[in-house]
């Protein structure tokens, strides 16, 4: 078990360096010069000049990439342009809302998902699985910020169960009721479409592990259903089940980028395409590595936890 977490752990190392060299080439293909970004159309060329001297973009693509990614190793992320703060502390505050909203909907998905496949997979043809097989196909296809939207006009325009957009109301509220208001209507916007691709794969799973012997052996014994179906056959599905749910643990954190744009939430999505508009580089490049290193840390972890249930599967 050590060895193998130690190899996997080791294994990440290329893979975050490699996620620094994308993000970095990606930000310097943008087109415009942040320096008159900061200093607007009417800079002279001598503080144009001055400024992209303390900026380091005077300098060669590799000599730009070895400054930033030496500060990053020290904490450093630099400084945002736009909002004359450290980049490190706008992401981390930021990213602290995108994981309240990525982490309900990932436990939205992945109850709804695993709860409709085990039931599509009992119900094999049956009107149930008809009906949720209907429902999965129609998640999987419709846009997520798509669906916000509709939900914003018939919930909160229409019905007015749930607010508009932000993370809290602005005059009063701020408690955990408010929180939970405004939650959940860009949660399940951001479950939706992995909560089908959890259902299918927990069904086909399922449907393959209940066609073995020992599984026709359990019931043979006059064992209860639902301890065939829960403790024996779902049990040995989620092995293979976990993989993918890192996987959509990471589509959810990069879903929440246009969530919360939709629907105005405080995180590090709606950071980003602030910073964009901006051409704030720096927090950009901050904001970006920190989603694409989180993705890679939750399949790290979702393999460890794999191979904690299973020990047979190989490095």
């Amino acid at each position: 078990m050590h060895l193998y977490v130690l190899r996997r752990l080791l294994m990440t190392v290329p893979v975050l360096l490699g996620l620094t060299v994308i993000v970095f080439l990606i930000m310097s293909l943008i087109p415009g010069d942040p320096a008159l970004a900061i200093l607007g159309s009417y800079a002279t060329p001598e503080n144009l000049a001055r400024l992209r001297a303390d900026l380091g973009l005077d300098l060669s693509l590799p000599q730009q990439y070895w400054v930033w990614l030496t500060n990053i190793l020290q904490g450093d992320f630099g400084r945002s342009y736009h909002l004359n703060r450290p980049v490190l502390d706008e992401v981390l505050e930021r990213f602290g809302a995108t994981l309240i909203l990525a982490g309900t909907s990932l436990v939205l998905c992945v109850v709804i998902g695993v709860a409709a496949g085990i039931v599509s997979a009992v119900r094999q043809y049956g009107w149930a699985d008809r009906i949720i097989t209907l429902l999965v196909l129609v998640g999987i296809s419709v846009p997520a910020f798509w669906l916000g939207m509709l939900m914003i006009l018939l919930f909160s325009v229409e019905l007015r169960w749930f607010p508009v957009s932000g993370m809290y109301s602005i005059y009063g509220g701020g408690d955990l009721p408010d929180l939970l208001r405004h939650l959940v209507l860009p949660a399940v916007a951001l479950a939706v479409v992995a909560a089908g691709v959890i259902a299918r794969l927990t069904r086909s799973n399922m449907l393959e592990v209940l066609r073995q012997d020992y599984i026709r052996t359990a019931r043979a014994k006059g064992l209860d259903e639902n301890r065939v179906i829960l403790g024996h056959a779902f049990k040995v599905a989620l092995v293979n089940l976990i993989p993918v749910i890192g996987v959509q643990a990471g589509f959810v954190i990069g879903g929440a980028v246009y969530i919360e744009t939709v629907f105005q939430w405080p995180g590090i999505g709606r950071m980003l395409v602030n910073a964009i508009s901006t051409r704030d580089l720096l927090l950009v490049q901050g904001g970006v590595l920190v989603v694409a290193a989180s993705y890679v840390l939750f399949n790290l972890c979702a393999d460890l936890l794999q191979y904690w249930l299973d020990p047979r599967i190989k490095a």
